[in-house]
């Protein structure tokens, strides 16, 4: 486990080498993870280590708040998550621009820094982004899943404050489960993270029509995300858009071959022109 200190906080990173027999690609290639259960474990355990086989550096790290990363009790906002970034490339010397592969919140956030620092993405790759707020047509951008998902993590708050868990933690998988629930009571009921989500704001599409790098967005054909995702294609300038039959917003975990394959073949052919040293400045 590799700790380091960005942006006043304490994140807990994992960094992935290719080959040395492996022609490298010039540019990194770094993972964001969704909220609250989840953690860089989701992409190190699928997408990360046949990315660097590749020949990719790989960055992989805990969000604010989860896994092993510090958890302070407010900013988990997307401006926060863009300054974290920043501040952790910086930190860890990672050259940009690099690849962004966000997974579910992790893709509003990705979006978010090609909208904030364009200067930090070569490219954007939103498996089940949860980009744009509405179905296909529908006007205003209001309610939809920043409202769903504002709910939904009221309702476990509640849930996990009425019922904690056991005060010693019991053996195998169970010791695991209990932690996770630990963790979840934690950043749930002891930060801001759902005061922050209620106030989000999806991006209208003037922003999203300014968005100038290249999009690989991968949704399931049974999610409930797939309608919003077409629309999303139409107004980013270049998003290639794949949807995945017979899967929904599990896309990560149920469709993983199929979700590498198209990773693999979208990152060297989308390689920038120059690549600068050092990070976020």
């Amino acid at each position: 486990m590799s700790e380091v200190h960005a942006n006043g906080l304490r994140f807990h990173v994992q960094r992935l080498s290719p080959p040395a027999d492996r022609p490298a690609l010039r540019t990194p290639v770094v993972f964001l993870h969704g909220l609250v259960l989840d953690n860089l474990s989701s992409f190190y355990y699928t997408l990360a280590a046949p990315v660097a086989r590749a020949g990719a550096e790989v960055v992989l790290y805990d969000q604010r708040g989860h896994g092993r990363t510090e958890r302070p009790r407010s900013g988990y906002d997307p401006d926060s998550a863009v300054a974290d970034l920043a501040a952790l490339l910086d930190a860890c010397d990672v050259p940009t621009p690099v690849h962004l592969v966000g997974n579910s919140f992790g893709g509003l956030i990705a979006l978010h820094v090609a909208r904030s620092r364009p200067d930090l993405v070569a490219s954007l790759v939103l498996i089940e982004g949860q980009c744009l707020d509405v179905p296909a047509g529908a006007e205003p951008y209001a309610g939809g899943w920043v409202e769903e998902m504002a709910n939904t993590l009221n309702l476990a708050a509640l849930g996990l404050a009425a019922h904690p868990g056991p005060e010693r933690l019991p053996v195998g998988s169970a010791r695991k489960a209990a932690r996770l629930r630990a963790g979840a009571d934690a950043l749930l009921n002891g930060t801001t993270l759902i005061e922050d989500v209620t106030l989000l704001r999806a991006p209208t599409e003037a922003e999203l029509a300014e968005v100038a790098c290249p999009v690989l967005a991968l949704y399931g054909g049974l999610s409930e995300l797939a309608p919003p995702a077409r629309r999303l294609a139409e107004l980013l300038p270049h998003c290639t858009l794949t949807v995945l039959p017979g899967v929904a917003h599990t896309v990560l975990r149920e469709a993983t071959a199929p979700v590498l394959a198209a990773l693999l073949d979208w990152l060297p052919r989308h390689e920038p022109v120059s690549v600068r040293p050092g990070a976020g400045r």
